[in-house]
């Protein structure tokens, strides 16, 4: 076995790698996100890298792993790659990823497969997501390929589906860095034709994973989450895009609830209400409250907390405010942050309260016309 070097790199945090990435140039990340294995991840990333490479680019290997696939060994075959690295490790030989071999080579485009990739004790990094961050640092490109199960935050949930333990994960601060994300899709039917013909896995493995891993629920579920992803990375995209070109609040992908909260113990149900909005739509959730000036008596203080407490509990995002004009504050708000939805209270009231309640509520749809307004009415305190 090889020994360690007692004079061990020091392993970065995910805050020094966000730091290091601060206002540096650096390589262009791009992940091929997939559901399950088969899905073609591989496949579409060694196209991709064949095609930049008969536009002049310098593009290698790093590591890619066939699986004894032949179409994608064909791919494999046609670009040059890196020489693995051989470790020994407890009596075995493991090959790796030599980084600083792709880092002397110094290519445009390096191919990393499988990003959740845990490395044998010995190397420089313990994962394979921290040797593509060093790459990217060097200002080198990189294309890798992950299923949607190793992405930390979902992990349990692919888990708690599928009873398989996924062992390897990726943080999802990785990921939210990626400068593109490529969905490799393929319907569970197709991808179960592809299982049975033997094109994934050998024929003697077939029965028990179309049993187990690939039961057409689980993918269908596991399909379902990665689209979520990349619809996610789609509007955070999006987002910068709507930012540098100051666009108006239209702009909008993904759907994002905001309910308008006071003192008022009725704004619980509000919350309540805008809770399962957002579920039902696969939406964010905020929750919005304005302070003012004015003095707010004891007992409304702690009405307001306990709803704010309510709020996080439901799993929203609550957001305070400050301003005189509670219309105003809101509809700036909701412009800037592309809110899709927002579900006011509606009292019982009459006189000039009402009148005063119908005013606030159409200077509010005069200042963020892009937004679906929804009232409910609530029984008067």
């Amino acid at each position: 076995m090889s020994q360690m070097n007692p004079e061990q790199p020091h392993i970065k945090t995910p805050e020094e790698w966000l730091a290091a990435a601060e206002g540096q140039k650096r390589g262009r990340f791009k992940v091929f996100l997939g559901y399950a294995p088969g899905v073609g991840k591989t496949f579409s990333m060694l196209s991709e890298a064949i095609r930049r490479k008969s536009r002049g680019e310098d593009v290698v290997i790093g590591i890619v792993e066939t699986h004894g696939r032949s179409r994608t060994a064909e791919l494999a075959a046609q670009l040059e790659q890196v020489p693995r690295r051989q470790m020994e490790y407890k009596g075995a030989i493991f090959e790796e990823m030599d980084v600083d071999a792709v880092l002397a080579r110094r290519p445009d485009v390096v191919l990393i497969d499988e990003l959740a990739h845990t490395n044998v004790e010995g190397c420089a990094h313990p994962k394979r997501f921290q040797d593509v961050l060093q790459i990217l640092e060097a200002e080198i490109d990189v294309l890798t390929t992950l299923n949607i199960q190793h992405v930390e935050s979902i992990t349990p949930r692919v888990q708690s589906l599928t009873g398989v333990t996924v062992r390897e994960t990726v943080p999802d601060w990785v990921l939210d860095r990626a400068d593109e994300i490529v969905m490799s899709d393929l319907t569970p039917e197709a991808l179960v034709h592809r299982m049975d013909r033997g094109d994934i896995y050998p024929q003697e493995r077939v029965e028990r994973a179309l049993q187990n891993f690939f039961r057409r629920g689980n993918l269908i579920a596991l399909r379902e989450m990665a689209l979520q992803r990349v619809t996610r990375a789609v509007d955070r995209t999006l987002d910068d895009y709507v930012s540098r070109k100051q666009l108006s609040g239209h702009w909008q992908i993904a759907e994002r609830v905001a309910v308008c909260i006071s003192s008022n113990p009725e704004s619980r149900d509000l919350i309540a209400r805008g809770a399962r909005l957002a579920e039902a739509i696969n939406g964010e959730f905020f929750v919005l409250h304005v302070e003012s000036a004015i003095e707010v008596p004891e007992n409304r203080r702690r009405t307001l907390e306990a709803n704010i407490q309510f709020a996080e509990n439901v799993g929203a995002r609550v957001v305070r405010l400050k301003g005189n004009s509670v219309p105003a504050v809101t509809a700036e708000y909701v412009t800037r942050n592309r809110i899709t939805q927002v579900i006011f209270g509606r009292s019982a009231v009459r006189g000039w309260k009402k009148y005063a309640y119908y005013l606030a509520l159409q200077r509010f749809m005069n200042d963020a016309t892009h937004v679906d307004v929804h009232l409910v009415t609530q029984q008067p305190t």
